[in-house]
């Protein structure tokens, strides 16, 4: 979770209630990893050498000749280096599963997903609660307008080790990766079972998404469309599934609509 406007303690609290559940049913949840909460300054998220000193452990600094002071990857990122995705899925859940009618079935859809494949839930990406003020804010932007009232965005997702063209013994392994993605999209279609138009985080989203302008804009999408003609009528700027890219061949060079 990221917070703000209260110190650890103050954090550590507001969790007690979930930990100490968890803990009074030790033959039926455990924690993989002990919970620690983290108090940084935000100015101090993106400060390498304040994260050595402070919270150690958390990022790795580059420590080739010449690199810059600021060049360091968080740990946990590590495994993506050259890492072969299988699948990756990602959808909002709206706050209305919390309800009391409706959290059995919630329950029961994250349960049935993770007997095919881990469910993580990013809790820090749902804006469900937020001010007033802020939801307008966010409103004005590109995203999903289901960001607004989800509280929290569900990612699923694996992947196979570093593979590397060229370099004997490194291969990805493609059946593996289709069995991979096949158990993934059965784990995403659990939940999409008791949501309406969920819609997707476009920068965490499945490449081959095929309501794309749909899931990761929504509503928003005509207007962007309108926007992309108005301003790049030759289609110079394409990216895969990009504003705009409906018009244009996968590669991008060739147009296959009037504009």
């Amino acid at each position: 979770m990221v917070f703000q406007g209260m110190n650890r303690q103050q954090a550590k609290e507001i969790w007690r209630p979930f930990v100490d559940w968890i803990a009074s049913l030790p033959d039926e949840f455990t924690f993989e990893e002990p919970l620690t909460l983290l108090d940084i300054p935000a100015r101090h998220f993106w400060d390498v050498e304040y994260l050595q000193k402070h919270p150690p452990g958390i990022v790795v600094a580059d420590d080739r000749p010449g690199a810059t002071r600021n060049s360091f990857y968080w740990d946990g990122d590590g495994g993506q280096v050259g890492f072969f995705l299988h699948g990756y899925r990602s959808a909002w859940l709206p706050d209305s599963l919390l309800k009391s009618d409706r959290q059995g079935k919630l329950v029961d859809a994250l349960f049935a997903g993770s007997r095919h494949w881990d469910v993580a839930l990013h809790f820090n990406k749902g804006l469900a609660g937020a001010s007033a003020e802020d939801l307008a804010a966010a409103g004005e932007t590109a995203t999903n307008p289901a960001v607004l009232d989800a509280f929290a965005l569900a990612i699923i997702a694996g992947g196979g080790p570093p593979t590397f063209k060229g370099i004997p013994g490194v291969e990805p392994d493609l059946n593996a990766a289709r069995d991979h993605a096949r158990e993934i999209d059965l784990a995403m279609g659990e939940l999409l079972k008791i949501t309406n138009n969920a819609g997707s985080y476009v920068s965490e989203s499945n490449f081959f998404e095929r309501s794309w302008q749909e899931s990761f804009w929504g509503a928003n999408y005509p207007k962007l469309a309108a926007v992309k003609r108005k301003h790049d009528p030759a289609g110079l700027f394409f990216v895969h599934h990009g504003v705009g890219s409906e018009e244009w061949s996968a590669d991008g060079f060739t147009r296959l609509t009037e504009c």
